[in-house]
């Protein structure tokens, strides 16, 4: 007898840990080609960026251009060459000029730089700005980025997270009351969302700030700025009012009306309805029946969230002369600067593949559906 009950029990701890092995396998071969496909995806989008931010090389005929003009004028202007004959003068304007272009490296072909350009950028090795500087006078495009990266954190964090909570705590509230006036109001006001932030921002400039005279035009903070760190709170809390409330109104409602039918459709649910017929209190309901199936799309929005914080509001900030990640862009986009929007680029196509790849294990946590590598 003693022999019998053995075997099942060893057979038992061969299959439980066959069913482990297996498990591993699935998950480490699933993580393996989840992050090469990520990785291919990202080399991809970088080099479509550096194609388009370069236009396929136009970029360097406007600063080949650019060079030779300003290399003309500076030898034509210098008096120490007037009294060169022209042959000698144009020598040595050619020769300036390939020394600069070599010097801006417009001297290699452009499929050459662009490779160069996506293998630094893999790296996060951003190089130098061609035409902008940080505030410190630097060119480093790592320095651009750093000192511009805790405006957009404070602009975009304040706004976007304000939205993206309040946005849910309404839209569980109105599907609790499916059809009484503030549900109706809202899908009313859904409409005003296609209206751009910007929009709304040039709204509230002339009647705040014009008008009213009680808020600035923009900034970040009074020039010259106090001196005192509360004074100097309170002067970015008063202008970050105007751009952070153009960014939550242009988007509130129509954020509250799709996270409200949302929640509306699995509030009808069988298992719902089973709920309620067995009298459990409306709260555990909505804890246990409505929001933990929605985690996973809760999750996902909100990681998306957080990666916006990063990008900022290119025209928003422009507006606003908010000194951010989105104005830097917008100012590199004008100046045909290629690394900053690079640089720009590859920290927001990093964050997104992170991302990614971390939301199927976190599905996996939150949701016992779902199985990593599973193929469900």
């Amino acid at each position: 007898m003693a022999v019998d009950t053995q075997v099942p029990s060893e057979g038992v701890k061969i299959e439980k840990s066959s069913f482990v092995n297996n498990a591993f396998m699935r998950v480490a071969r699933y993580t393996a080609v989840r992050l090469l496909t990520l990785f291919v995806t990202v080399v991809v989008g970088i080099y479509l960026t550096i194609n388009i931010a370069n236009m396929g090389g136009y970029v360097d005929e406007i600063m080949k251009a650019s060079i030779r003009e300003n290399v003309t004028q500076k030898i034509l202007a210098n008096p120490a060459n007037k009294n060169m004959d022209t042959e000698t003068r144009k020598g040595l304007i050619v020769k300036s000029i390939a020394l600069e272009e070599k010097k801006m490296g417009l001297d290699t072909p452009v499929a050459v730089r662009n490779f160069r350009y996506l293998s630094n950028a893999l790296v996060l090795k951003l190089g130098r700005a061609l035409n902008m500087s940080s505030d410190h006078g630097s060119r480093e495009v790592r320095l651009i980025i750093l000192e511009r990266m805790p405006a957009t954190l404070l602009l975009m964090g304040t706004s976007q997270l304000f939205l993206f909570f309040t946005s849910i705590f309404f839209a569980l509230a109105l599907s609790r009351h499916y059809g009484s006036f503030m549900d109706k109001l809202v899908i009313t006001l859904s409409p005003t969302s296609a209206a751009p932030p910007w929009f709304y921002g040039i709204f509230f400039i002339l009647i705040f700030a014009a008008i009213f005279k009680i808020l600035p035009f923009g900034g970040i903070v009074d020039a010259p700025p106090p001196d005192n760190v509360a004074e100097y709170g309170f002067s970015v809390l008063k202008h970050i009012i105007l751009p952070g409330s153009s960014l939550v109104i242009s988007s509130f409602f129509l954020s509250i009306y799709n996270w409200r039918t949302f929640f509306l459709i699995y509030s009808s649910e069988d298992y719902v309805e089973m709920a309620k017929a067995k009298g459990l209190p409306p709260k555990d309901i909505e804890r246990q029946y409505i929001l933990r199936p929605t985690l996973p799309t809760i999750i996902t929005s909100f990681a998306f969230v957080l990666i916006s914080l990063w990008t900022g509001a290119i025209i928003t900030e422009t507006v606003f002369l908010w000194p951010g990640l989105g104005r830097t862009l917008y100012t590199a986009v004008g100046l045909y600067d290629t690394p900053v929007i690079i640089g720009s680029t590859i920290i927001s196509a990093y964050l997104l593949a992170i991302t990614v790849f971390l939301l199927d294990f976190i599905y996996a946590l939150v949701d016992p559906r779902v199985k990593v590598g599973s193929g469900n």
